[in-house]
């Protein structure tokens, strides 16, 4: 996905002027988004994030906060770096960064690549900042990532008029309970604020440059971030069409090339029960161009269930309907056709980055699969075959006919 990358400069209110990384979206126009950095300055990671909301679809500002300090800091996360950005944190004026972020706003509105709306998300130091920026400043979104020092500015929550989400790790030692308690308390009875914990997560677990990166929690919490910012000020992508097109190309048009081409540049696929498919658009398009298209049966149909739309992802469940007649590399990995039909429920976690797939997680039952083509004997195993496909056809058929001391229950209620 392409994304122009820049550094521009910003003029503060009191004749200074500051470097800012800008990354911007495909489109090259969108809503405007302020990146505020932690304690480390606008560094690698810091950069990456800005890219990623580029290719979200925003038009991504990180603004250099340090600059009164020195221009230009950009540390990593040795030890010898950590404490240097304690020590750049000591000396760091909150108040008067906030007014360098007011200057940042007006500077963003102004460009012709922004649509005149302004989100801002903060990490650490920048989540605190964040929930300022949302007090002080004229924003129409905020999101604060694990913000350090928040309960200790609670006075201005009454200020804050804009959706915001805050986003906290459970085992986080610089946002302890007590801290997000009283944060809790005070945004109480405000329909919008958003408040989130992710158990088992520490502080940072949103970068994955730390050691306490936490995969699950980080994707979670941008999926939240993304439902806050896309529902206030955009873009908003069509989903069902992308999903829609991306399924054409692949059971209709057997094209594994366009495919490809509406997916990101680094996607990955994974059939679950037998670990197919692929990482990178190389591999991917190696096992749609030899492994998934042309090994599709010939009758292959997709019966749509439901369908669940949030702002970043897709969730899917049909049933999958086929007769065994090739071999299915990626569903039936070297087992001859047999020829007999099959129904699986199936289910499709799809995850978009802007207007393009990221990812597939694909979900099914092997069980089901193999009771139907005669490779397992449910007689002997608590499996079932089409059983299963018709039960989510007809939710009134008998339920838990594998039970043996379920009629024992009979009387107990």
């Amino acid at each position: 996905m392409s994304v122009e990358t820049k550094t521009v400069s910003v003029t503060a209110a009191d004749g200074g002027v500051f470097s800012a990384y800008l990354a911007l979206p495909e489109a090259g126009r969108g809503p405007g988004l302020i990146v505020l950095q932690e304690i480390f300055g606008v560094n690698g990671y810091l950069r990456e994030v800005a890219e990623r909301y580029a290719e979200e679809g925003y038009v991504a500002i990180a603004p250099d906060l340090f600059w009164r300090i020195e221009p230009g800091i950009e540390l990593g996360y040795s030890e010898a770096e950590i404490r240097a950005a304690f020590e750049f944190r000591r000396r760091f004026d909150p108040d008067q960064a906030i007014k360098d972020v007011a200057d940042t706003v007006r500077g963003l509105r102004a460009m012709d690549e922004c649509n005149g709306r302004v989100g801002a998300v903060g990490f650490c130091l920048g989540g605190m900042l964040a929930y300022l920026t949302a007090a002080r400043c004229n924003i129409d979104a905020a999101v604060s990532y694990y913000g350090v020092g928040i309960e200790e500015r609670l006075n201005e929550a009454g200020a804050i008029r804009c959706p915001i989400a805050l986003h906290f790790g459970e085992r986080d030692g610089l946002v302890p309970a007590a801290a997000r308690e009283a944060i809790a308390a005070a945004f109480a009875d405000r329909e919008q604020v958003e408040i989130y914990l992710y158990p088992g997560a520490d502080h940072a677990f949103s970068n994955s440059s730390r050691p306490s990166y936490d995969r699950f929690a980080a994707s979670l919490a941008h999926s939240r971030t993304l439902g806050l910012l896309r529902g206030v000020i955009g873009p908003r992508f069509d989903l069902n069409a992308l999903w829609e097109r991306h399924a054409g190309l692949e059971f209709e048009a057997h094209d594994a090339d366009a495919t490809m081409a509406t997916m990101v540049d680094e996607p990955y696929v994974n059939h679950v029960p037998t670990m197919t498919g692929g990482v990178g658009q190389r591999e991917l398009h190696r096992f749609y161009r030899n492994h998934f298209i042309p090994r599709l049966p010939k009758d292959t149909k997709i019966v749509p269930v439901s369908r669940t739309i949030g702002p970043d992802r897709l969730v899917d469940e049909i049933l999958l309907c086929f007769t065994h007649d090739t071999e299915i590399d990626f569903l039936l990995p070297g087992i001859p056709p047999t020829g007999r039909y099959v129904e699986i429920p199936t289910v499709a976690i799809v995850q978009f980055r802007g207007g393009k797939l990221a990812h597939e997680h694909i979900h099914w039952d092997q069980a089901t699969a193999l009771v139907q083509i005669g490779l397992l004997d449910p007689k002997k195993l608590p499996v079932a075959g089409r059983e299963t496909a018709d039960k989510l056809r007809d939710e009134t058929r008998p339920s838990n006919t594998m039970m043996r001391r379920w009629k024992d229950s009979a009387a107990k209620g």
